[in-house]
Formats: structure tokens, sequence, C-alpha cells
């Protein structure tokens, strides 16, 4: 097949696209910029007909996209990934079609997207909504504030803080025991905030809230009296934050992420971190160091005298 003949291969492959699957415009133009993207790097290569093509041209297509060239820039793992997609498909359909007889993209794997970096607020923002929590100074309020200094003061999990049970608190040795995943406990430390909010929150408003409900040993009631769910708690964080005027996307898991991240930012060592998090494996905590790095990369950046250029 010739260097046109694949083109048309390619073309016909589109049309079967829009035509027969109906992809979307936008679908469609990104699968037509990435094949064009391929048929060019074939073609730098010589390769004219698709039985040329065999795995390691594919792989090395992959290569490419990665490493980039004076005409491309490198692409992410993202849109590598994307575009060895779209490749995967033009091969399978060209067998399925009788155009050749083999696929020599079936082996080859679209990278794994780059490792989200855990978003962190700054101080400032977590304090702001710890103390809009607090006001005004109502039942549910009380509630809420010790929740939310629960969350950031433990690093609990949504499921972990909603979970607990009066008897998981000890406010004199100040520590709660969190069941994590796989019903894992741990005995996690608790800071004198949280423990001041809890000790108002047990003693001014978890009676009331008892009282209209059948009897929990939950620590966080909602107001009919029974366990607060995770959706509640959720929300309970959301419109804290909005009351706050933090900008920022806010879950529970951001509470998380900012404690693992201040703790490390304030010296501590990766595996303590590890400990209090309940993370099995001290890999799955080491993704907060490198948050921590480019903390220091950005202070470095402004702060040395010959750090900048």
């Amino acid at each position: 097949m010739s260097a046109s003949g694949l083109v048309r291969a390619v073309r016909t492959y589109l049309d079967h696209l829009g035509v027969e699957r109906g992809l979307a415009v936008n679908t469609l133009s990104s699968y037509r910029r990435d094949l064009r993207r391929y048929v060019d790097f074939l073609a730098s290569r010589e390769v004219h007909e698709l039985d040329q093509i065999d795995e390691a041209t594919v792989a090395s297509f992959l290569v490419h996209l990665r490493e980039g060239s004076e005409e491309h820039p490198a692409l992410s793992a993202t849109s590598a990934a994307r575009t060895v997609v779209a490749v995967r498909g033009f091969h399978k359909f060209a067998v399925r079609d009788g155009l050749t007889q083999v696929d020599p993209a079936s082996a080859v794997r679209p990278p794994t997207p780059d490792k989200r970096l855990p978003k962190a607020l700054p101080l400032s923002d977590v304090e702001a909504i710890l103390e809009a929590a607090g006001a005004p100074d109502t039942v549910l309020a009380l509630r809420d504030r010790a929740l939310l200094e629960v969350l950031y003061g433990t690093g609990a999990r949504i499921s972990e803080a909603v979970g607990l049970d009066i008897d998981d608190i000890d406010l004199v040795d100040r520590t709660v025991l969190l069941r994590g995943k796989g019903d894992k406990e741990r005995l996690v430390p608790v800071g004198s905030y949280a423990v001041e909010a809890v000790e108002a929150y047990l003693r001014r408003a978890r009676p009331e809230l008892v009282s209209r409900g059948k009897g929990t040993p939950g620590v966080f009631l909602n107001a009919r009296g029974g366990r607060l769910s995770r959706q509640s708690a959720w929300s309970v964080l959301v419109k804290t934050a909005d009351r706050a005027g933090v900008t920022r996307d806010v879950s529970p898991h951001t509470l998380r992420h900012s404690f693992a991240t201040h703790l490390l930012d304030g010296g501590a060592d990766v595996r303590v971190v590890q400990e209090l998090l309940g993370h099995a494996s001290v890999t799955t905590t080491q993704v907060y160091t490198l948050v921590t790095v480019d903390n220091l990369r950005e202070v470095f950046a402004t702060a040395h005298p010959r750090a900048r250029g």
C-alpha cells in the first residue's frame, strides 16, 4: 500500500467513526489530529504500507510522542495515551476490514497517565473554614466545627470520621481510634483544637441530637439523631468552605491531603505520616513528599539571590 493508500485507509476509518459509530465532531477531530501525527511519523521513516508496520514501529511512535521533536513538542502521558488509543483503534479496524492480516498495535499499551499530585489547601484557607464552621453558635454548628477539626486534625477519611463511636474517642489521652480500609484500626493523636471542639460538641450539642433519635453510639449525628452520613458530612464541608470564601475545590479528601502536606512541610518523617494516614505502603505516602519538594523549589526560586533566571 502506498503512502497515499495509507492515508485513504485512515480516511476510511475516520468515516467509519463519524458515520457508523456516530462520534461527536470534537472527538472525531481529536482522532483525525492523532492519526495525522501517526501517518507523518510513518512517512518520516519511509513506512508506506500497513504490512511494513510491526510492534516495534508502533512502540517507537509512542517513544516519539513522549520525547517530542523540533516539529512537535513532547506530549504528556495523558495525551500520548489518547493518541495510542486512536492508533490501536485504526489497526484493529484495518484487520477487521481486510486491509491487513496483522494488528501490530495490539500489544502496545498506552502510557499510564501522570499521577496527579494531591492538592493541599494553604493553612489560611483551612483556618478560615474551621472558623466559619463554628458560627453561629448552634447545635449543628458545634457538630460541624468538631467534625471538620477531627478531619483536619487527624487526617481521617470521611468514612472513618462518620464511623466514629463514642468509645473510640479518648479526650484525656487525646487519641481517636480510626477504622480504615479492610477494617484495619489505628490510634491517632488529636490536637488541642480538635479536642476542644469535640468536648464542646459532646457537652453542649450531642445530648440534644441524641434525644431526637433512637439512640446511637455514633459521635457525629444528624438533625434527626441518627449517625451522620458521608454525603451529609461532605455537604457540611462544601457549604462551610463556601461561607468562608474559599474558592478552591474542597472535599473531605482535601483536608486529608492538607493534613499530610502540612505535617511534611513542618518536618514530619514520611513514615510517621504513613502511619497517621493508615497507608499500607510508604510508596502511597511519598506522593506527598513531591508536593513539599515543589513548595521548597518555589521558596528557593523566590528567596535565593542566585536562583533567578
